[in-house]
């Protein structure tokens, strides 16, 4: 009904506008603010598979998945790409950072990667059949014909297969690539993550081993929460400036870093991974 889609739209706009305020934040330069981001992603991909699931069934939200890797695999790697020539992967030059440069502009698009988003528009529609895969997996689940543990062994199966079809896709020519969210990329880790998925519940709902799981639903039930505040928190400690032992200045995320943790450390591998945590 109309509430429930303006309950769509109005989460769908809150994500993508928190995405903005992390791009935004501390310059607010709209001129040169990326406008695509990872939470503006997940606005995108809840946005469509919501509606996916208010309109259609499953065995047509499988069609469309199965479409949707088809599609983006055949843009990808048989259609040419304007003022460049013959379809390709690189990462300057393939369809979708053409598409990223004609919509969004170069001022709009990851700062690191200059001429492209990783994030991008038309790699965010594969990215809506790892939602897809997820609500399938959730209406399988649901099916009250099948007792548990078969439901389980057939996901598995299930996610296995993805993995097998994502690691052949890759052998065939198109690479299981995070940045370019392949199609093989989908497979392989909506499969990954059903196993993964299936063997929790195993564990946690079936075998009943939930007292080390308190930390993790915390985290689970607040996670753009999270992922926010581990955006805005290193933006906040880069603002504030000090000296360090040298009487260079430097800005208090590094003064940390390099007073607190690197001197307990002989690889800076380690160090970081530390840090890491230490966020978290």
């Amino acid at each position: 009904d109309s509430k429930t889609l303006l309950k769509i739209l109005e989460r769908s706009l809150k994500l993508f506008g928190l995405g903005l305020f992390l791009s935004l934040f501390p310059k607010f330069d709209i001129s040169v603010v990326r406008i695509m981001g990872v939470l503006q992603r997940i606005s995108l991909v809840f946005f469509f598979c919501s509606i996916l699931f208010l309109y259609t069934k499953p065995r047509t939200q499988l069609g469309i998945l199965a479409g949707i890797l088809i599609l983006y695999y055949i843009l990808m790697t048989v259609v040419p790409v304007p003022g460049i020539g013959a379809a390709n992967l690189y990462a300057e030059t393939n369809l979708g950072a053409y598409f990223d440069r004609m919509i969004l502009g170069i001022p709009h698009l990851y700062k690191a990667a200059k001429v492209w988003d990783p994030e991008g528009l038309l790699s965010s529609l594969p990215a809506i059949g790892n939602g897809i895969a997820g609500m399938l997996a959730g209406y399988y689940m649901q099916n009250r014909d099948q007792e548990v543990h078969k439901k389980l062994l057939n996901l598995c199966l299930i996610g296995c297969m993805g993995m097998l079809v994502g690691w052949a896709w890759d052998s065939a020519g198109f690479p299981i690539n995070k940045s370019l969210w392949t199609s093989s990329y989908v497979c392989w880790t909506a499969g990954m993550a059903t196993c993964f998925w299936v063997g929790l519940y195993w564990l946690i709902d079936v075998k009943g081993y939930q007292r080390w799981t308190k930390p993790f639903v915390v985290y689970g039930v607040n996670a753009i929460t999270v992922f926010f505040l581990s955006g805005l928190i290193p933006r906040i400690l880069r603002m504030i400036k000090l000296q360090n032992a040298e009487g260079e200045e430097v800005n208090l995320q590094v003064w940390l870093y390099k007073s607190w943790i690197t001197p307990w450390f002989d690889s800076p591998y380690n160090a970081s991974l530390a840090g890491a945590i230490i966020l978290v």
